[in-house]
């Protein structure tokens, strides 16, 4: 079995053995532990859970979404990712049943107005300044003024980090935050993975001969390495082999283990992949911090029988456009085996 199923099943097994019940926002009821790390190796492969099925298209929605710094649900509906839309119909139920100007709809009947009304989806499909707006336009929100919106230039922190790790690839501040304080009360729900930070590493010869060496010889030709036989490096077929190495972490204040972290973790795996193609790096380690990491109580069950599949071999990840990737058609998981997805219910 791969690790990171195995990891993963560890911390399923220990939250059933170990966790606290505890009440929650949703209402639903948790099985809860404080504190756990997840470590990947990336050169292992791409960080997609086998154990059961990752849906991958939504999962590279998502972040697309974020990468955009867009903050309207009307991005992911168009594209088949429905996991904020009980967010924003939760904010729209709450206006609806308080103004009597407002048609009442059900979820099905809003989704399918944002989908085809643009002028309702401007507004309804909102969900403040989320991910995408701390991302790449910081304090963009924070000069709200009614009746109207005054806004000023926001910070691109996606970019800055870009630009840093080009000019200054060793500074302790490679860091990117979502957790804006100034406008956690105009988000339909405050940030679960709050920010993460990315560290690079010069590549060893013997490490850069490696990746040559497996990325000109057929699948399986590494096991034929030999790190006493390697050649002088000032040749030319090493110009094009990166130097560095860059791993990401990322920190995670509230963690649905069973429906989230899944898609959490290949989601910055997905995004350290990104970042290390616009930078001309080798992707490193993965590494998550999280703190109350839960299941929710009705997936006990479901991590149950999770925890007795036996992994598969992790795929690889294809991206057409790097960091400016626009739709999930131009990123391709390759070679994904897997065991058979496992319904569970999702508390908003």
């Amino acid at each position: 079995m791969n690790s990171l199923d195995k990891q993963y099943q560890e911390l399923l097994l220990t939250i059933l053995e170990h966790g606290v019940d505890k009440e929650d926002r949703t209402g639903t009821g948790t099985r809860s532990i404080f504190g756990y790390t997840i470590r990947h190796n990336m050169q292992e492969g791409f960080p997609a859970l086998t154990t059961k099925k990752l849906a991958f298209k939504t999962m590279v929605t998502e972040l697309l979404w974020f990468l955009k710094g867009d903050t309207n649900i009307k991005y992911l509906v168009d594209n088949g990712c429905n996991i904020w839309n009980g967010d924003a119909y939760k904010r729209y139920s709450a206006v609806s049943s308080l103004s009597g100007q407002i048609k009442s709809l059900t979820q099905e009947e809003f989704i399918n107005q944002i989908k085809t009304d643009d002028v309702f989806a401007e507004t309804w499909g909102e969900l403040g300044p989320v991910y995408g707006a701390q991302w790449r336009k910081w304090g963009e929100w924070s000069t709200i003024e009614e009746p109207k919106r005054v806004l000023k230039p926001g910070i691109d922190q996606i970019a800055n980090l870009i630009n840093n790790l080009k000019t200054n690839p060793d500074s302790r501040r490679l860091m990117v935050n979502a957790w804006n304080v100034g406008e956690l009360d105009k988000m339909v729900l405050p940030p679960c993975h709050y920010g993460f930070q990315v560290y690079t590493r010069e590549l060893s010869i013997e490490e850069r001969y490696h990746i040559w060496f497996t990325n000109n010889y057929e699948t399986g030709m590494e096991r034929y390495f030999d790190p006493n036989n390697i050649p002088d490096f000032d040749d030319e077929y090493y110009t094009l082999t990166p130097k560095r190495a860059i791993s990401l972490m990322w920190n995670q204040r509230s963690v649905d283990t069973f429906l989230g972290l899944p898609f959490n973790i290949a989601s910055y795996g997905l995004l350290l992949t990104m970042i290390a193609d616009e930078v001309g790096m080798i992707p490193d380690q993965l590494i998550g911090n999280l703190g109350d990491t839960h299941l929710y109580s009705n997936h006990i069950e479901q991590a149950k029988e999770q925890i007795t599949r036996k992994g598969y071999p992790l795929p690889k990840v294809q991206i057409q456009d790097g960091i400016y990737s626009n739709m999930p058609s131009d990123i391709k998981l390759v070679n994904y085996q897997s065991h058979p997805a496992i319904k569970a219910p999702l508390s908003n």
